[in-house]
């Protein structure tokens, strides 16, 4: 298995301080500063090159002292410019200071004119970022990204960038922009979800010598084959179609049928042994002139049909026959993944959602965050100003296995679990991936995967068919939904043969 598809553990910021409590004996910001230093040298190789290192007036510049002291060490022309009082720095940081002002080093009080940099160094906040970037460390914070930029440079941040909430990847205020993030201990979630990928550039991790998980319980993982290993295994050679469940897909109106037929052929291609389609347009097409192995009926014929999973939604509509169809759907005894149209549809009917928690059979949400929005009675802006918060909500109000899509896709199970997918790219911001995904969870769900494995799977090889698409060359822009199903049908074959 390839150490990239490996889940890796994330803590929140209280955790990480609960870790950090417990190591206090140990020389963490010398480890911190020596793991930055090391990435900063592998990063720019050209002796006695220009480094630009900016240090807050906290521990994450204590770290960035200790880098600087290193990176002189080493022959770079270092310049370091401090944002804050010396007086004032904490304990750690404070010796950090002294060392580099013993070992000749200078602090500046403004980023030198004229220089053309190698490096940029951030170290101005890590973690627990308390209030937006403004003032002085505002445009310390648009000079090195403006710097980096022109002198088209990395620029490495210390733990987490600048301006950026670890815990949520939302912005606060001006925040860097950097080529690479050295993350130490462990993995924040905020990196790799919301605005955190667009401002991480390559994510790190120095452990700094330190097993985080024996001192404190994660807040959160990745999503990672590793996860899924119990479940990827060969088909037995006397099997039949029958042996690998019938997928139902309930969607279709007028005009959007189309949806549904991606889902559909997703469904397929990812293995279910059936596939049944209820289109709702009275007008709709008797066979799918492209994926003639699926079956179209009748909403009746399909919640009559041999079932072992349904998903609702794709083109659905919002129609009174929608809704009445929905309802019907959500009285079966079988698992249940709800999307697009019958979200909205559940958000505004108080009744279906108390027929959605009693369900005895498991029940998957897949809302993007306007949807999320609405099921949670908030604004769009809300749920993105902390993603994993919306999530873990959705889960534990509506009882559903539940992915909130987008940047960074979220996952949250009812009892609080909850991980963060780092596959995907751009390319899947357009019509149809989402109709995609339901249809792989479904197929999923109606050959016997637990509801959240199902959408672990689902999640990860939908961002994962799409990466390799792009590494192909088919991408990002462009990227239509039909070319993810062919790849992800790829990437599960080999998953399954690597798990083995």
């Amino acid at each position: 298995m390839k150490t990239g598809t490996r889940s890796q553990p994330l803590y929140h910021s209280e955790a990480l301080r609960s870790v950090e409590m417990l190591a206090a004996e140990q020389p963490l910001m010398q480890r911190a500063g020596l793991a930055a230093a090391e990435l900063a040298t592998s990063l720019c190789r050209l002796q006695g090159a220009a480094v630009l290192v900016l240090a807050g007036p906290g521990n994450n510049g204590g770290d960035a002292f200790v880098a600087a002291r290193l990176l002189r060490e080493r022959r770079f022309a270092v310049s370091l410019v401090f944002a804050g009082e010396v007086g004032r720095l904490p304990p750690d940081a404070a010796a950090a200071c002294r060392r580099f002002l013993d070992d000749g080093g200078t602090l500046l009080d403004s980023i030198p004119v004229g220089e053309r940099w190698a490096m940029i160094i951030d170290g101005l906040f890590g973690i627990g970022l308390q209030r937006p970037v403004a003032g002085r460390y505002g445009e310390l914070v648009q000079a090195a990204n403006t710097l980096a930029a022109r002198d088209r440079c990395p620029l490495l941040a210390l733990d987490c960038p600048s301006g950026l909430d670890a815990d949520t990847g939302r912005l606060c205020g001006a925040t860097i922009r950097a080529s690479h993030t050295i993350s130490f201990i462990a993995g924040k979630p905020g990196l790799h979800t919301g605005d955190g990928p667009d401002h991480c550039g390559t994510i790190s991790v120095a452990s700094l010598d330190l097993d985080a998980e024996r001192l404190a319980k994660a807040s959160a993982r990745t999503v990672g084959v590793d996860l899924l290993l119990d479940h990827l295994r060969p088909r037995a050679r006397n099997s039949h179609k029958g042996s690998n469940g019938g997928a139902g897909i309930l969607g279709g109106a007028a005009s959007m049928v189309g949806a549904a037929f991606l889902a559909g052929r997703a469904a397929l291609r990812l293995g279910s042994g059936r596939v049944y389609l209820g289109l709702l347009d009275g007008q709709a097409p008797a066979i799918d002139p492209l994926q003639p192995e699926l079956m179209l009926r009748q909403p009746e014929s399909l919640l009559a049909a041999p079932l072992t999973a349904l998903a609702c939604g794709p083109g659905m509509g919002s129609g009174d026959d929608a809704r009445e169809w929905l309802r019907r759907a959500c009285s079966l005894p079988l698992p249940l993944l709800l999307d697009a149209d019958a979200l909205n549809l559940l958000a505004g009917e108080s009744g279906l959602r108390q027929e959605v928690l009693a369900r005895a059979a498991p029940t998957l949400l897949s809302p993007h965050p306007s949807e999320a929005a609405r099921l949670l009675d908030c604004s769009t802006a809300c749920v993105q100003d902390d993603r994993p918060r919306a999530a873990r909500e959705l889960a534990a109000r509506y009882g559903a296995v539940t992915v909130l899509k987008g940047c960074g896709s979220i996952v949250a199970a009812p009892g609080g679990e909850w991980f963060v997918n780092t596959s995907g790219n751009p390319g899947l911001a357009t019509a149809g991936t989402g109709d995609v995904l339901s249809g792989f969870i479904v197929a999923l769900l109606a050959q016997g995967w637990p509801a959240l494995e199902a959408m672990l799977a689902a999640v990860h090889l939908h961002g994962v068919a799409a990466d390799e698409r792009v590494a192909a060359g088919s991408g990002p822009i462009g990227l239509t939904a039909g070319e993810i199903i062919d790849s992800a049908r790829a990437a599960f074959n080999r998953w399954v043969a690597r798990g083995r």
